[in-house]
């Protein structure tokens, strides 16, 4: 099985978003959601998840309440606000944009330039 790609600088946060626009989720879940809709082809370190997730409930994008966990344990869950709606929006849009500038950049041949 081929290595999970690294994520590119500042991606993390659209793609948290994402996760927790299709449900409530706990912070674990919230990675296995990403691996999941993923295809086993991104994996987040735990250590970039946490201050994500606060930085995003902080902005208002997020917001979260205690509850219980499928295994029974307390656990933080997030779910996207109206304004993180927006956001996801938005940088889908602008992510959407890029990709395709870049897509148009490699697809240059020599003879087009």
């Amino acid at each position: 099985m081929a290595k999970p790609a690294d994520l590119l600088q500042g991606t993390l946060d659209m793609l948290i978003l994402k996760a927790v626009s299709l449900g409530p989720l706990h912070g674990y879940g919230v990675l296995l959601r990403i691996q999941q809709i993923s295809r086993k082809r991104l994996e987040i370190q735990q250590g970039s998840l946490y201050p994500a997730l606060y930085r995003l409930e902080h902005q208002g994008l997020i917001e979260s309440e205690w509850g219980e966990s499928e295994n029974k344990r307390r656990a933080r869950f997030y779910r996207l606000t109206a304004a993180g709606r927006r956001q996801l929006q938005q940088e889908t849009r602008n992510w959407n944009r890029m990709a395709d500038i870049i897509a148009g950049i490699l697809e240059t041949r020599p003879d087009e330039t």
